[in-house]
């Protein structure tokens, strides 16, 4: 009985639909987005980085804020595309706005709001979250209560907006009803040998949990604009080595 089901893709459709009731689908006619996230899309539903959801990031000091904020706008290049605004909601701005084109993103295409209480970002964000025209929402904050983020996600549910919410420093990592929680580690640069300066921009990616998919944890570089694995380009690197090792002995052979 399973072999004909298989066949007839039957539990592919019906985990397509199950998805889609739990608000994973793509509506007709929406632009399909690449964010180049390569292997890390096994542990996503649909094999695909979740949009029009609400995704958790966690930072616990100064250097893994800066490393998340990296990383998200990374995301935020692919989400915004060539026309695309987002919001940047917070209390105390800590982006550079400048150097958010390194990522892809226009700073002129970035509108950022400051505000005086933490209850107010939190209002502002739910209300940024319902507005179709925007292409993603950023909420800096550092407390959330799980009824809160509900009304977050019944958002997105209905204008298919991603949200991000970066909380530095919160008191406690409380049950959310965003669909990932991540945390992201600021790693030191790979300098090629005998280059002076900074290297890439170099994370290591934790996604703690994600709804409907499998956590895990990749060692990336932000590099010529797109996310990069470490790990594989080692294992190119020492392929290369390998190869030139063996032509090197066959030709002294």
């Amino acid at each position: 009985m399973a072999l004909p089901l298989l066949k007839n893709g039957m539990f592919d459709r019906l985990q397509e639909d199950i998805l889609a009731l739990q608000g994973f689908r793509t509506p007709v006619g929406a632009r399909k987005i690449d964010f180049g996230l390569g292997e890390m899309n096994a542990s996503f539903p649909n094999r695909t980085f979740p949009t029009g959801a609400v995704h958790e990031f966690i930072s616990n000091d100064p250097e893994s804020a800066a490393a998340t904020t990296g990383f998200m706008a990374g995301l935020l290049g692919k989400l915004m595309g060539e026309h695309g605004i987002c919001l940047w909601i917070g209390i105390r701005p800590i982006v550079f706005a400048t150097a958010l084109k390194a990522f892809g993103v226009e700073p002129h295409r970035v509108i950022f709001i400051d505000l005086v209480k933490e209850k107010d970002v939190i209002w502002a964000v739910e209300e940024a979250l319902k507005c179709e025209s925007l292409a993603a929402v950023v909420g800096e904050l550092r407390e959330i209560t799980f009824t809160e983020s509900r009304r977050l996600q019944l958002a997105v549910e209905q204008s298919r907006v991603t949200g991000f919410l970066h909380r530095t420093n919160p008191r406690a990592v409380n049950t959310l009803a965003c669909v990932s929680r991540w945390q992201v580690t600021p790693m030191a640069s790979q300098l090629e040998e005998g280059m002076p300066g900074v290297g890439h921009p170099c994370w290591r990616v934790q996604l703690q949990k994600i709804r409907n998919g499998e956590p895990g944890e990749w060692e990336m570089q932000w590099a010529a604009g797109r996310f990069a694995y470490l790990q594989k380009e080692i294992a190119d690197q020492t392929t290369d080595i390998l190869k030139g090792s063996s032509v090197y002995i066959a030709q002294r052979a």
